[in-house]
């Protein structure tokens, strides 16, 4: 019988009764099978595997751009911080570290005086914490022309440590007897900051 007519009446529950080229041909068949099959799925492994490398690849030369970038700008980055932290310094010394209320009556009393002003009201508030330093809250009261109060609040701003103004209003001041009624006083209420540094052991 010919190998072509044996594969026809092939019974594959009886392949052991086979001819030998049958048997061979069959387990060189099964045996290439399994090889394809290891091949495939260890390849499908490995693209997997390199698609992951190849991720991993594109980040770390972006975090590698980054950071040779850094490198780069590196001492510009120390100039900065050595500006900001002088400036910073600067900033402190403007900060004493005593409200010295008695001085800065005196400072705002003159300058108040200095442009013509009347200073009816200067009462410091609680003192408030705030971080590394301490706001301390003044209500003002003063009266005078509209362009000697502008001078007074430059004045104010000009003095050597830091006086903010806040909730500023203005009224008319009503003339007294005896007074012009087209007085051209007005009365400016205030609050006025002043600010200082708080010791480690204070913050």
């Amino acid at each position: 019988m010919s190998i072509r007519d044996e594969l026809n009446n092939l019974d594959l529950n009886n392949l052991g009764n086979a001819s030998n080229p049958i048997k061979y041909g069959f387990l060189a068949i099964v045996f290439s099978l399994i090889i394809a099959a290891g091949l495939y799925f260890d390849t499908q492994k490995q693209l997997k595997e390199l698609e992951t490398v190849q991720k991993n690849e594109d980040s770390l030369k972006s975090e590698f751009t980054i950071k040779a970038d850094q490198a780069a700008k590196l001492q510009l980055y120390k100039d900065q911080l050595a500006e900001m932290q002088a400036s910073f310094q600067a900033i402190l010394r403007q900060l004493p570290e005593k409200t010295d209320v008695e001085s800065l009556l005196v400072d705002v009393s003159q300058t108040g005086l200095a442009n013509g002003l009347e200073i009816k009201k200067f009462k410091p508030s609680q003192e408030q914490k705030k971080g590394f330093y301490a706001e301390l809250p003044i209500a003002l009261e003063v009266t005078g022309s509209y362009h000697n109060l502008a001078k007074f609040i430059s004045g104010v701003a000009a003095l050597p440590r830091i006086v903010t103004m806040h909730s500023l209003k203005l009224d008319r001041k009503e003339a007294k007897q005896g007074e012009s009624s087209n007085n051209d006083k007005l009365q400016m209420t205030a609050i006025a900051k002043t600010y200082r540094y708080l010791r480690e052991d204070e913050q």
